[in-house]
C-alpha cells in the first residue's frame, strides 16, 4: 500500500501515559493523541510504513511490558494496524481541539475557524507528521517560559530552535516579540511542516529562518550569538549537543530545554555545568521537566 502508515494503539494505565509518550517519541512516532477510557487511556500514534517493520513494533511492545513491569503497574495491551495516508489524516484532525497554554498562548488547529472574542495570542498549526501541537507537557512549559523570557516584548532578541519539529516554539517566541528566529532539525518532513506553520501564522521568512541541520546549521546561518536557545527533543540528544552551543551562544545568552524525564534532570545538569551553562530554574509537570539555563 503507498503512502501507508501504522496506526499504533495503547490501552494503559493513566499513570503510564507520559512514558508511554516517551517511548513512542523516541521510536520515531508522529502525531500523537490520547483519550480516557473508563480509568485507563487510549493512546495513540501514528508511524510511515517504511520507518518500522513488524519485529521492530513487536521491539516495541516488549519495551512498553517491561516499563509497566519495572514501575508495578499493568502491562499495557498493544495493538497495529496499517491504514492509509487519508485515513491517518483524518484521524488525527479528530483528536485536535484548542488548547489554551500558559497565560497568553491558544494553539489553534489550522482546519477550525479562529475563537472569536479571545484576547491570547492565537498560534495557528496543522503540524502534519512533524512533532509539537502544544498537547505534550514539554511543549507546554517550553512556551510557558517563553512567555516568561519575552514577556516584555523585547524587539531585538533572536533566538535559535534547535530540534524545530513544527516550528510552534520558534512561531511562540515570534509572537511573543522577538525580532527573529532560526529553526533547524534534522527532520525534513519537520522542516517543511515547520515552514507550512510559519506561512500559516503570516510570519516572513526573513524572520523565521527553517533549515535542516542542527546547531552547527545555526552557526552558519547566524551573524553573531543569539540571545536565547530552545531545544525540546530527548535528553541523551540534548546532552550531545551541549558542548555545540558555545558557539551560537554569547555570555549572557539562557536557553530552555525540555523533553527530559525527571529521571534525567541530572546528567542534563551535569553537562550543562561542564560547558559553563547554570539551571536557574526547574519547572515540572508530570514525569518530565523543563530547564530555564543561562551562562555562568
Amino acid at each position: 500500500m503507498a503512502n501507508s502508515w501504522w496506526e499504533i494503539q495503547i490501552l494503559c494505565d493513566s499513570a503510564l501515559e507520559e512514558t508511554i509518550f516517551w517511548r513512542l517519541e523516541v521510536f520515531g512516532c508522529r502525531g500523537m493523541s490520547s483519550e480516557v477510557k473508563g480509568y485507563s487511556s487510549l493512546v495513540g500514534a501514528y508511524l510511515p510504513q517504511e520507518q518500522a517493520h513488524v519485529l521492530d513494533l513487536a521491539a516495541l511492545a516488549l519495551a512498553l511490558r517491561q516499563d509497566a513491569l519495572c514501575v508495578g503497574m499493568p502491562i499495557p495491551a498493544v495493538q497495529w494496524d496499517l491504514i492509509d495516508e487519508e485515513d491517518w489524516s483524518i484521524t488525527w484532525k479528530e483528536h485536535w481541539q484548542p488548547q489554551e497554554i500558559g497565560d497568553r498562548f491558544l494553539i489553534n488547529p489550522a482546519w477550525l475557524p479562529i475563537p472569536e472574542h479571545t484576547d491570547r495570542i492565537v498560534l495557528q498549526l496543522e503540524p502534519g507528521v512533524a512533532f509539537g501541537t502544544g498537547d505534550h507537557a514539554t511543549t507546554q512549559l517550553c512556551l510557558e517560559s517563553l512567555e516568561m523570557r519575552l514577556g516584555n516584548n523585547e524587539a531585538d532578541l533572536i533566538i535559535a530552535d534547535v530540534g524545530c519539529g513544527s516550528g510552534i516554539l520558534s512561531i511562540g517566541a515570534i509572537l511573543l516579540g522577538a525580532k527573529k528566529a532560526y529553526a533547524v532539525d534534522i527532520d525534513p518532513l519537520a522542516v517543511k511542516a515547520a515552514r507550512e506553520s510559519r506561512d500559516l501564522n503570516g510570519i516572513a521568512a526573513e524572520r523565521l529562518t527553517v533549515e535542516q541541520g542542527s546547531v552547527d546549521r545555526v552557526a552558519e546561518l547566524i551573524d553573531a550569538p543569539v540571545d536565547g536557545i530552545v531545544c525540546n527533543i530527548l535528553a541523551e540528544v540534548i546532552i550531545d549537543l551541549i558542548p555545540q552551543m558555545t558557539a551560537i551562544a554569547k555570555p549572557e545568552t539562557w536557553g530552555v530545554f525540555s523533553g527530559i524525564l525527571l529521571d534525567q534532570a541530572k546528567p542534563v545538569a551535569d553537562t550543562l555545568e561542564e560547558n559553563g551553562w547554570v539551571v536557574a530554574a526547574l519547572w515540572k509537570r508530570q514525569d518530565w521537566c523543563c530547564m530555564n539555563v543561562r551562562r555562568t
